[in-house]
């Protein structure tokens, strides 16, 4: 027993120690990724910025430039043209080598955790990094976050894949190179990792997996990026203090006033992108175009174009009048849709930065003007400005705290920071700049197969005894040519086997006795029991769905007998599997229902099956049955697939119907056998498409107690793509299951 203890605790140790050394490479490599990402910058900004315009803007206190400064003379008509001219570059860029690398990479990540199974191309973070440095020091409007967040999200979804990890494992693996190069490139390890966690839902829920992993990877990312380029915050803040409780007030204001800047951001953001994508030009000419009107609106306010980090340092030291850092705000909106909407690389959090931080600059200096004697230092209220500006277009309030506390070094506006942090977040509910986040993990496809599980394992049979369908049971001693009249005149598909004294002692289905409909000879000798199954597969008031649904599983049968709880030989009734899923997608609604706010309505109104298509589920190798074949042709293939119902087709593949084995014993029942199959077909037919969802699917078959569903192209031509049914979707089901689990 000791000796077995010690091989298990060797065997934790040992896992311990392979998922410590994934995520201390996915931090080297994202802090790598950082330090090469910031070289690009530094060395863009000196070329285009400096030597061909002459625009010198300054930097944030925690960074030094790497060159210096040319004596190049400021020229705006260079400013005018040189975002156009970046954006074209980076377009073509984008266009060629990785579309999904264009926008704001941040959002692209997030999508990829909860729709794309946590896969990133390997080649997107190198296009995304040269991508979003020709951008943004070309003079486009955007952060660092958004491609140092797919570098280290593309390198951890890149070493999962070559080390044969689970889905699961390859999501934590992309939030932790998340986590890691966000929190590396603002030096702000506990934030990133927080971060990561947190900006994956719209909901104040926290990805508990990540937070440890993605805190490893940052720290590591942080200290690789701090040794090349200096120890220390990004922005230096005066030691400011909180130390009056009437000082809530103004800071009440400014929740208001970055909320409602923030829906501003987000509608002129997502605004300007549906205006590019509707344009009909090429697209790798449209980030040109984003660059031409950020550049117009750099002509006449320069200081919008860029990173723009240094003007909230400013800020932060009371250097800005109050006018222009209202101009900066709107200017800074205004570019960065320009920017990055069109195509553009880069991220939306730099800006935030810039934007939260001239409001509450601009608040607190009207404060200051109101109240001297309240608002002593205007300068905290560009740090408590960017945390709610944040707050409220990302729905990351706890992160975002720690992160302007870690950029700045101010940890004494803890307690404002929260108060606006918090309002921001709840008046700015119907919106984000994230566009991927999931509302909660009940919708996000992360999650399906683990929050099935969950809704399954809290139904118990009993709740669903009303739903039982009646059998009518067989004597075991019965003969088989008895029997073939009570089966002619039944629609059952399963009939339990009883003895004399009524108690259940095996089971069949119309599957077992296919083969014996033709052997006349032995009709009279064979008794039920000889056919019926004895393992018998059954279930009690007292089990759960999720067993249940295991269960099924096993045979892929599709209705089980439930029986008494005390006495498993007494049947109560046979419980479908279509009944199941009925009585899941309606607690799902439930729960769903008591979840939605007024501003979400529509997202609570979907079962969990809805966010799923039918053509990712359907079985696409239908044998389907020509109109011409005769009727011994329909039974050869009964036999040889164990199929019960075909879609019936034309020459043109185009579905004209549907038989099935009662179409062909009422045929033989009226002496018809020399017809053919499209004569005996069922021709008005229930039909789904492709792209509708798993749970329209589920409707129609339950509906109409279905064996199959023909699934086709669309329903002007009816051609033929495949079939979908219970099994199918229990299927599709229980493998979400399966990779959630690991």
């Amino acid at each position: 027993m000791n000796l077995e203890a010690l091989r298990r605790g060797r065997l934790r140790l040992s896992s311990a120690w392979s998922w410590l050394s994934h995520f201390f490479l996915v931090g080297i490599v994202a802090g790598l990724g950082a330090v090469v990402f910031q070289y690009f910058c530094y060395l863009g900004m000196y070329l285009f910025m400096d030597l061909l315009a002459g625009y010198r803007p300054p930097g944030p206190a925690g960074e030094a430039p790497l060159f210096a400064y040319t004596e190049t003379l400021f020229n705006r008509w260079i400013l005018l043209f040189l975002p156009a001219f970046g954006g074209l570059l980076s377009g073509i860029l984008v266009y060629l080598a990785a579309p999904e690398a264009g926008g704001h990479g941040t959002d692209a990540a997030i999508d990829a955790y909860h729709n794309k199974g946590g896969f990133i191309r390997a080649r997107v973070p190198i296009v995304k990094t040269i991508a979003s440095a020709i951008t943004i020091t070309t003079g486009g409007s955007g952060g660092r976050e958004g491609p140092i967040a797919q570098i280290g999200a593309g390198f951890g979804s890149f070493l999962a894949t070559r080390l044969g990890l689970t889905e699961r494992q390859r999501r934590i693996m992309l939030a932790a190179g998340v986590g890691a190069g966000v929190g590396s490139i603002f030096r702000a390890p506990l934030a990133g990792a927080l971060f990561a966690a947190e900006v994956l839902y719209r909901d104040p829920e926290f990805e508990s997996d990540v937070i440890i992993p993605a805190g490893i990877a940052s720290v590591v990312a942080y200290c690789v990026f701090c040794l090349v380029f200096g120890w220390g915050s990004l922005f230096h803040a005066p030691d400011f203090v909180f130390r009056n409780p009437l000082e809530l007030g103004p800071y009440t204001v400014l929740a208001f006033v970055v909320a409602a800047a923030g829906y501003l951001y987000v509608k002129c953001f997502y605004g300007t992108k549906a205006v590019f994508d509707r344009l009909a030009a090429p697209p790798y000419l449209k980030p040109a175009l984003g660059g031409l009107c950020t550049g117009i609106i750099g002509f006449f306010l320069p200081q919008t174009l860029s990173f723009g980090y240094g003007f909230a340092q400013m800020a932060l030291n009371n250097q800005l009048p109050i006018f222009f850092l209202l101009a900066l705000a709107m200017g800074k909106i205004l570019t960065t849709s320009f920017s990055i909407g069109s195509g553009g690389s880069g991220g939306v959090f730099g800006p935030s930065v810039v934007i939260g931080g001239a409001l509450g600059g601009a608040v607190g200096q009207i404060f200051h003007y109101l109240m001297p004697g309240v608002v002593t230092s205007p300068g905290a209220f560009v740090v408590v400005g960017i945390a709610g500006f944040f707050s409220g277009v990302s729905n990351a309030p706890i992160s975002t705290i720690i992160f302007v506390s870690e950029m700045t070094n101010s940890y004494h506006l803890l307690l404002p920071s929260l108060l606006v942090c918090s309002l921001a977040y709840l008046l700015s509910r119907g919106w984000t700049i994230f566009h991927r986040q999931a509302k909660s993990r009940v919708d996000s496809r992360a999650h399906r197969g683990e929050f099935f599980v969950d809704v399954l394992g809290a139904i118990k049979v009993r709740e669903l005894l009303a739903r039982l369908r009646k059998a009518a049971p067989v004597p075991e001693d019965m003969t088989f040519e008895d029997f073939l009249p009570v089966f002619q005149a039944s629609e059952q598909h399963y009939f339990p086997v009883m003895d004399d004294t009524g108690r259940l002692t095996g089971i069949f289905s119309i599957n077992d006795i296919r083969g014996l409909l033709f052997e006349a000879d032995i009709r009279t000798l064979i008794r039920m029991r000889d056919i019926a199954r004895q393992d018998v597969i059954y279930t009690t008031p007292s089990e759960d769905l999720n067993e249940v649904l295991r269960k099924f599983t096993l045979r892929n049968i599709n209705s089980l007998p439930v029986v008494k709880d005390e006495d498993r030989t007494k049947l109560i009734g046979m419980l479908d599997r279509r009944e199941v899923i009925a009585y899941y997608n309606q607690r799902v609604q439930e729960i769903k229902a008591r979840r939605e706010t007024p501003t979400t309505a529509e997202s609570g109104q979907r079962s969990d099956l809805s966010l799923i298509k039918v053509s990712q589920a359907m079985n696409p190798w239908v044998r389907a049955v020509s109109e011409t074949a005769g009727l011994q042709e329909l039974m050869d293939l009964a036999h040889s697939t164990r199929y019960n119902t075909f879609p019936v087709t034309n020459a043109e593949n185009t579905l004209i119907g549907v038989v099935s084995l009662s179409d062909f014993q009422e045929a033989m029942l009226r002496g018809d056998l020399a017809g053919t199959v499209g004569e005996i077909a069922t021709r008005s037919v229930v039909t789904v498409t492709g792209d509708e969802s798993l749970s329209d699917a589920i409707q129609k078959i339950a509906a109409g107690d279905f064996a199959i569903l023909p699934v086709v192209s669309n329903e002007r031509d009816m051609k033929l793509a495949g079939v979908i049914n219970r099994r199918d979707i229990m299927r599709f089901v229980q493998d979400g299951i399966y990779v959630s689990a690991q």
